[in-house]
């Protein structure tokens, strides 16, 4: 039963710091939704490379491939939430197979109208057609809601273990699709990322043991956006997203400008890989049991951090300077997601957990996408190394929105605060 694998777990996380990762996994049918859902996320970070690398190479036009991808992130933004309704009312094998499978055959839509050169306007519809593929990450986050609720320490490990493996898989993604698509022929990475990503999914929908009971909607519910709380945690999540999306256009730019673009992802790399790291550890710890003022905490770290790469850029113009401080500010990354999503989990309605993380996923690759043009716009104006300031001043930002609404903040109704002892 789910409570006695929770209480089991928490019987002995006190032992060893990584041990509570073993006792997570102890929890019956989680190793197999995790190996699926693995499958089925790596991927997340194979499709946009590839589909730049598919379309430039095909039509010799970045500006085409860049603008279809947007698309795709635009109609993301727009159809995942709606996705992520119908997992909460119908379930995530009902729902979560069928969409995977309209995203795919997208994908592969997308694959065949490039190879046999048919119009551009073709690109924009086929990508915008994978908008459908379900949240997965966000699935999974909820089955361990499901299997450990009751047990905020164990809850907070499995949340740490989630953005480690988000951050790993936007690691290792565009590594193996640029890799597929240069190696083998420029369709590779599209067409093994469908193929993974169909295997994950099946693999995961198949393991309904520990799939969370679907919820149907009643004519009285809202969306959690319109719950108390829940708007100001958005805003503080599309702050987040410029961070990132404002650092990656920057550093790729810093790079470019002391003539080693090459290596731009290497130094990327080892932001996430700093994440990746700072996520298991932190999920090795006792939390606070004040979320909020975690989140606070973390931001003001993500904060300080962040003036690293605008220091080392302003004072050495060194890349490995750069480098070396985006892995210390990577540290403070995967705290950040795991307190954020903590959060979203108190706060939204009981049944649509997989709509509040999809949101709050939606306002964070919105913010991505504001960090991207706004650092891009910077740094065309005023040089690469004033770009590091536009990260700075997002995580400063969201640092001050969580600090300004942080006591107005209330818990949803229907999912109370829960101490840590499970009372």
């Amino acid at each position: 039963m789910p409570h006695e694998s929770s209480a089991t777990i928490s019987a002995a996380t006190a032992s060893t710091a990584f041990g509570r990762y073993r006792l997570l996994f102890a929890t019956p049918g989680a190793r197999a939704f995790t190996i699926g859902n693995l499958i089925a996320r790596l991927p997340m970070g194979m499709f946009s490379v590839s589909a730049v690398i598919m379309i430039a190479g095909a039509r010799g036009s970045y500006a085409l491939a860049g603008a279809v991808t947007a698309t795709g992130l635009a109609a993301t933004a727009v159809v995942g939430p709606w996705t992520a309704r119908l997992v909460d009312r119908y379930g995530q094998a009902r729902t979560a197979v069928p969409a995977t499978l309209l995203a795919a055959s997208g994908s592969a839509c997308l694959l065949l109208c490039v190879h046999y050169d048919a119009p551009d306007w073709t690109l924009f519809a086929c990508y915008a057609a994978t908008a459908t593929t379900p949240n997965t990450g966000g699935m999974s986050r909820a089955r361990w809601a499901h299997l450990l609720r009751g047990d905020p320490a164990a809850l907070h490990t499995a949340n740490s273990f989630e953005q480690a493996a988000d951050e790993l898989c936007f690691m290792l993604g565009p590594v193996i699709a640029a890799f597929l698509c240069s190696a083998l022929f420029p369709e590779a990475g599209t067409l093994v990322g469908v193929a993974s990503m169909v295997t994950g999914v099946l693999v995961f929908a198949a393991q309904r043991a520990t799939e969370p009971p679907a919820t149907p909607r009643s004519a009285g519910s809202r969306s959690p956006v319109r719950h108390p709380g829940f708007p100001a945690l958005l805003a503080v999540f599309l702050a987040a997203g410029a961070v990132f999306g404002a650092l990656e256009v920057t550093t790729i730019a810093f790079a470019d400008t002391h003539g080693h673009r090459a290596a731009a992802g290497a130094v990327l790399a080892l932001q996430a890989a700093g994440s990746c790291a700072a996520g298991l550890l932190y999920g090795s710890v006792r939390p606070a049991a004040d979320v909020q003022r975690r989140l606070l905490g973390c931001l003001a770290a993500m904060t300080f951090l962040m003036t690293g790469p605008l220091l080392a850029a302003s004072a050495t113009g060194s890349l490995l300077a750069v480098a070396c401080t985006l892995l210390v500010a990577g540290a403070a990354t995967a705290p950040t997601m795991v307190t954020g999503m903590t959060l979203v989990q108190r706060i939204t309605p009981d049944g649509q957990l997989n709509e509040g993380m999809t949101l709050a996923v939606t306002a964070l690759l919105g913010g991505i996408a504001t960090g991207s043009a706004t650092g891009g716009w910077v740094v065309e104006r005023l040089g690469a190394t004033a770009g590091y300031a536009v990260p700075t001043s997002a995580a400063a930002l969201a640092l001050l929105l969580c600090a300004i609404t942080r006591r107005g903040r209330a818990l949803a109704p229907g999912r109370p605060e829960i101490s840590p002892s499970g009372a």
